[in-house]
């Protein structure tokens, strides 16, 4: 069904996407795939990113390595000992369970420590023996198979979340998980790798959650939260010429994200 957004621009949730895709890329750049590590590392990575932020989730990966550079050493160590090591990365104790049981599984299962056989799995079963482990959602499950194998999945973190929600692109009272699944079949596979990098990067830079930039986001004539913030009526004509005037501003002068940055 549409969306408030979808009925007020003549676009559905899908074309809405579509739209924004080309107008990140000139915020933003291209994002072209690259591998992000081996599957073992990006689940690893992808479980000490949880519920953290990006410098968090790192530092506790380097402390990790340092300690135990193998994957079998990590595998056979305890994971209290393992969660006094990631503690810069937040809930400790359950990470370094989740960590330490699927390292074991995998190697039970296995023989070795090592995911590379996910590459030749369709979609659906790699996605499903990824959820067999403890701690491993849709949105890790996603991770590892787009950062690792390029798989299309499309991993929906707060950002992305919040950005649809603004967009109106999914509804009220949808949750994070019924997300994932909507926001997946909205956006086409080959661009699923890229969309997520630049909404991700969108979040960071101007659709903050408190205090969004609206005025200087090129996605305002799409997005009907963006227009009421800067007290646009689309019931007014000429909404979009004037959307398109301040965005014309933006483009001409400063970059989108350059006093987001500082």
């Amino acid at each position: 069904m549409a969306t408030i957004s979808a009925m007020l621009h003549n676009l559905s949730p899908k074309k809405v996407l579509a739209a924004a895709d080309p107008l990140l890329v000139k915020m933003y750049g291209q994002r072209p795939w690259r591998r992000h590590g081996d599957g073992v590392e990006v689940l690893v990575r992808t479980i000490l990113s949880q519920s953290t932020n990006e410098i968090g989730g790192d530092a506790a990966y380097e402390k990790l390595r340092r300690c135990w550079p193998t994957w079998d050493g990590l595998a056979d160590a305890p994971p209290s000992v393992v969660a006094r090591v990631i503690r810069i990365g937040g809930l400790a104790r359950l990470k370094a369970g989740y960590i330490c049981g699927a390292l074991r599984k995998i190697r039970a299962e296995r023989g070795q420590i090592d995911l590379e056989f996910l590459a030749s799995l369709p979609l659906e079963e790699a996605t499903g023996y990824l959820r067999q482990f403890d701690g491993v959602g849709p949105k890790t499950a996603d991770c590892v198979l787009s950062f690792a194998f390029h798989m299309p999945t499309f991993p929906v973190d707060t950002h992305i979340f919040l950005i649809a929600r603004r967009l109106t692109v999914i509804p009220r009272g949808t949750s994070l998980e019924q997300a994932h699944e909507m926001l997946t079949g909205l956006i086409a596979p080959a661009r699923r790798y890229a969309m997520h990098k630049l909404l991700i990067e969108h979040g960071r830079q101007l659709c903050l959650a408190r205090h969004p930039h609206c005025g200087r986001c090129l996605l305002l004539e799409i997005c009907p939260t963006g227009q009421r913030h800067e007290g646009i009526s689309t019931r007014k004509p000429g909404v979009r010429q004037l959307v398109r005037r301040r965005r014309r501003r933006t483009v001409d002068g400063e970059q989108p994200g350059d006093r987001a940055k500082t």
